[in-house]
């Protein structure tokens, strides 16, 4: 991905922690007969947002997310398009959702993509969680890696390596809780990095190619709105306010960060990104791009960050804290989705 346009400083400003009010005993003998029922009115008014709407996320793990990631990156620490460790990748990715594909629920999606490298076979999968609404809400993330960095020691731990196993993660979580609205469906594309450099045509391959395909066989008119993760992993997680996003998605992010308690980790940077929603967003599917472009300290060759497309981006730039985060975040997400 690429952002068109940056708004904001590449440093980092800690929010200041909000205190609740201490609440005084009622001393008085009538006042304690009364203490019952003002207790129930109180909690009854001020009961945090969290209590009434956030959705349960027992069973998501953000150490197994990042144990995920520690174990696809030495299964496929290369994985650009066309090279071996991009087939190893695919197959980590499948031996996943085995109980899936034996549900007919783990569809490949092949296609041939003309590339300045020329025919590039391209592969996205897509794994569904039916639920009891009508509509679905995609999960989306690009698993492979930069293809003009395959002769570095890139391995993209943050930069599709880790959002393609924070999905795995959250697969494992729809299997034990199935969804109670809309299905649910984990979209692994492929193509998303330019083949020489980027450009409409040169760019998310995948996601084009889907929205495309989709629009022709009428899913598209299904979806109730399209989620990308992208680079969630960063052990200093900033979520930004992304302004090529739906704004009504944009709402309900900040609502389940106020909900699961992580408004500190979203929307203090405005980014305009190009990504892989883009394709989506251009066909009226109403989209959120979930991404931490700022990654690493700021180079003047990398002032989004010095981590970004380098051979710095490993796994020990990540923590466990921020899977969970991101996890919470995308979980709280669906279930007000499920309610808009």
């Amino acid at each position: 991905m690429i952002v068109n346009e940056i708004r904001r400083p590449n440093f980092r400003k800690n929010r200041p922690i909000n205190c609740h009010p201490e609440r005084s005993a009622a001393k008085s003998k009538d006042l304690r007969l009364l203490l019952p029922l003002l207790l129930l009115l109180v909690t009854t008014i001020h009961a945090p947002a969290q209590n009434k709407s956030a959705a349960s996320t027992k069973g998501f793990s953000g150490q197994s997310a990042y144990s995920l990631t520690q174990q696809y990156l030495a299964a496929a620490p290369k994985r650009w398009i066309g090279s071996p460790g991009h087939l190893k990748a695919e197959e980590f990715i499948k031996s996943h959702f085995a109980p899936e594909a034996a549900k007919g629920n783990l569809e490949t999606d092949s296609f041939s993509a003309n590339t300045p490298a020329g025919q590039l076979a391209m592969r996205n999968y897509i794994v569904r969680f039916p639920g009891k609404k009508d509509g679905v809400i995609v999960l989306a993330s690009h698993y492979e890696t930069n293809y003009p960095l395959r002769d570095i020691n890139f391995v993209g731990a943050n930069d599709g390596g880790a959002t393609t196993a924070l999905l795995i993660e959250i697969g494992t979580y729809l299997r034990a809780h199935p969804p109670e609205g809309y299905s649910v469906w984990l979209l692994f594309d492929d193509g998303e990095e330019a083949i020489k450099d980027w450009s409409a045509s040169d760019s998310l391959y995948g996601t084009r190619h889907l929205a495309a395909k989709w629009s022709q066989d009428g899913t598209l008119k299904r979806i109730k709105a399209f989620l990308l993760a992208d680079m969630i992993a960063d052990k200093d997680l900033h979520i930004d306010r992304d302004d090529n996003s739906t704004p009504w998605l944009q709402d309900l992010l900040a609502t389940a960060a106020k909900n699961t308690g992580h408004s500190a980790s979203v929307f203090q940077f405005p980014t305009s990104a190009l990504d892989d929603h883009i394709p989506f967003k251009q066909r009226g599917v109403p989209v959120l791009d979930l991404i931490d472009f700022n990654y690493g300290p700021a180079t003047q060759e990398h002032p989004e960050g010095g981590y970004h497309h380098t051979e710095l981006d490993t796994l020990d730039k990540l923590s466990p804290k921020s899977f969970q985060i991101s996890g919470e975040l995308i979980l709280e997400l669906i279930h007000l989705i499920n309610l808009h």
